[in-house]
C-alpha cells in the first residue's frame, strides 16, 4: 500500500539553505519518510543560494501575480529531496540570509514573502498542480504558518493540514493594515482567527487553523501550554491539547556519523574511543589552549544568546577555570556576548578560545574532540547539539528543559549503576546549578573506565530520524481515517 502524499512547507532546508535547526529537520525528515513509503515534495523559497546549488530544475507553471511581482514555479530533485521552488526575485532574489537585510534588520516585506510561500502550499493543496495534489499539507514555523490558514478560509475543499512548531519564540507578527495585502479576509482579523495582540501573528494563524499541532519534543509540548514558556499563546495551546502532540528531532546519521565523517582528524566507533585523544589534540590546537590531555574539555555550539543561557556560562566561567576545565566556543549571536567571550578568552589565555562564527566542520571537529557538551538554554523545544554529543561521545551537559530533558538521562548514582545514564542534568536554570552540573561531570571525568562506559552508552542510543518518522506517518494516517469517516 502507497503511504499519503504530503506537500512540505518550509522556508530553509538543509543541505540548500539553513539558519538553524530547522533547515535540518526540514531537510531531514522528507527523505526518513521516503523510508516508509510517504511521498513528500518540499516547497520552498527560490533564495539564490538555492537556486545556484540546484543542478537541474524545470518550470512547472508561470506565476504572473505573486502579491504583486511575477514569478514561476520550479520542480526539481536535489539531494534526495522532491522540491518546488518559488522563483520570485521581487522576494527572494537576495543574497544572505533569508530573513534578515545586510544591517541584521528584518527585510520590511516578510509579511508578504512568506505570506506568498503560505499563499502558494494552499494553492497547491487546492489543485494547482494537474498531476499532483497532496493529501496533506505540512507547514512548519511561523513562515509557513499562513498555509492552514489560506486553507481553512477559502471555503472550498481542502487536504488536512498539520504546522509544526519549532522554537514558540519566533512568532511572525505584522501590522493589521495589511489584511488586505496578504489577501486575508477581514472577518479573520479575530481572536479566533489570525489577530494576535492587534496584529496578524502567523503562528498564531497557523496554531488556530491546522487540523494538527506538533512541537518537537514532548516535555516543550507540555510546557508551552503554560505562561512561563508559552510566550502569550498558552491559552489557545491548552485550549487545542487534544490536537496537540510532541514528537522528539532525530539526526541525519549519515551526515553525523564518527566512523565516517571526513572533517575529523581521527575517525572513531564506540569501539574504539582512544582516537578521540588526537581530535581532542587538534581542538586544543585550533582553539589555543593548553595541550593537556587530561583537562576536562567543554564544548559549546550555540547561538551566543540569552535563550541559550550564554550568559550564565559567563557567569559560571570563574568557577569552570577554578575546577581546571577548558572551555571552546564556537557561534554567533549577541554582540555583547561575543565580545564578552572574547573578554573571557584574553583574561584566561590556554584555558578558554572562541570562533565567532559558525564553521559547519568545526562544529563535526568539536563533537569529534570535546570531552562534554554544554547545552544550558533557558527553553529548549527540542536541541541538536545534545544529540550530535551523544552521537560523538561528547557528554551532553543540559539545562532540565524542553527536548533536553526528553533526551539526556542524568548521571546520577542510580542511574549510573543501572548503566543507562547518558550526560548531566540542572535545574534550576541558573548559574549555580550549572556549576553544580559541571562540578558533577569533571568528578566523573577523572574516572576514565566508568567515563568512557557513559560515552559509549550514549553513542548506542537511537537518535536518528526512523522514530520521529514513524509517528508522523501515523499522524498522518490518522488524520486522513478521520477525514474519511466524516466525509
Amino acid at each position: 500500500m502507497t503511504g499519503p502524499k504530503v506537500l512540505s512547507v518550509a522556508s530553509e532546508l538543509f543541505p540548500l539553505i539553513k539558519t538553524g535547526g530547522l533547515g535540518d529537520v526540514a531537510g531531514a525528515l522528507p527523505r526518513a519518510l521516503g523510508q516508509l513509503g510517504v511521498e513528500v515534495r518540499n516547497l520552498l523559497p527560490g533564495y539564490p543560494a538555492v537556486l545556484e546549488r540546484l543542478k537541474s530544475v524545470q518550470p512547472l507553471r508561470p506565476l504572473p501575480n505573486l502579491f504583486g511581482g511575477a514569478g514561476r514555479l520550479l520542480s526539481g530533485k536535489q539531494d534526495g529531496l522532491d522540491l518546488l521552488i518559488i522563483d520570485a526575485p521581487h522576494f527572494y532574489g537576495r543574497a544572505g540570509h533569508p530573513y534578515l537585510a545586510p544591517d541584521g534588520t528584518d527585510w520590511p516585506d516578510n509579511a508578504e514573502r512568506f505570506a506568498a510561500l503560505g499563499w502558494l502550499a494552499a494553492q497547491i493543496g487546492q489543485g494547482l498542480l494537474a498531476n499532483w495534489r497532496p493529501d496533506i499539507v505540512h507547514a512548519h514555523d511561523w513562515q509557513a504558518g499562513l498555509a492552514p490558514a489560506y486553507l481553512a478560509l477559502s471555503g472550498r475543499p481542502r487536504p488536512p493540514t498539520v504546522l509544526t512548531v519549532h522554537n514558540l519564540a519566533f512568532q511572525g507578527q505584522f501590522p493589521a493594515a495589511l489584511l488586505d495585502r496578504l489577501n486575508l479576509p477581514h472577518s479573520a482579523f479575530a481572536v479566533e482567527g489570525v489577530e494576535y495582540y492587534g496584529s496578524i501573528g502567523f503562528l498564531k494563524a497557523g496554531l488556530f487553523f491546522a487540523d494538527r499541532v506538533t512541537t518537537v519534543s514532548p516535555t516543550y509540548a507540555r510546557e508551552i501550554q503554560t505562561p512561563a514558556f508559552g510566550m502569550g499563546l498558552e491559552g489557545l495551546l491548552r485550549a487545542r491539547a487534544d490536537r496537540l502532540t510532541g514528537i522528539v528531532n532525530g539526526i541525519d546519521e549519515e551526515v553525523w556519523n564518527p566512523e565516517t565523517d571526513p572533517h575529523l582528524p581521527h575517525r572513531y566507533s564506540a569501539r574504539t574511543l582512544g582516537g578521540r585523544a588526537s581530535n581532542k589534540a587538534h581542538l586544543q590546537r585550533r582553539f589555543g589552549l593548553a595541550q593537556d590531555p587530561a583537562a576536562p574539555l567543554l564544548g559549546v555550539i550555540s547561538r551566543l544568546a540569552w535563550q541559550k543561557g550564554m550568559d550564565l556560562l559567563l557567569g559560571a566561567l570563574p568557577s569552570l577555570a577554578a575546577m581546571g576545565t577548558q572551555l571552546a566556543v564556537l557561534g554567533t549571536g549577541d554582540e555583547a556576548l561575543e565580545q564578552a567571550f572574547l573578554q573571557a578568552a584574553r583574561a584566561h589565555p590556554g584555558a578558554i578560545g572562541c570562533v565567532l562564527r559558525h564553521e559547519e566542520p568545526l562544529a563535526h571537529q568539536l563533537q569529534g574532540g570535546a570531552d562534554a557538551i554544554l547545552v544550558p538554554s533557558r527553553f529548549e523545544p527540542c536541541g541538536l547539539t545534545q544529540l550530535y554529543g551523544l552521537r560523538y561521545g561528547a557528554v551532553p551537559i543540559v539545562s532540565r528543559v524542553g527536548g533536553l530533558a526528553d533526551t539526556i538521562v542524568d548521571a546520577n548514582e542510580a542511574a549510573l549503576l543501572d548503566g543507562v545514564a547518558t550526560g548531566f542534568q540542572f535545574a534550576p536554570v541558573t548559574v549555580e546549578a550549572l556549576e553544580g552540573a559541571v562540578g558533577r561531570a569533571v568528578e566523573l571525568h577523572r574516572d576514565r573506565a566508568l567515563w568512557r562506559r557513559l560515552q559509549r552508552r550514549g553513542m548506542t542510543r537511537r537518535v536518528g530520524w526512523s522514530r520521529a518518522a514513524e509517528q508522523y506517518a501515523e499522524l498522518y494516517r490518522s488524520l486522513l481515517h478521520s477525514r474519511s469517516l466524516t466525509s
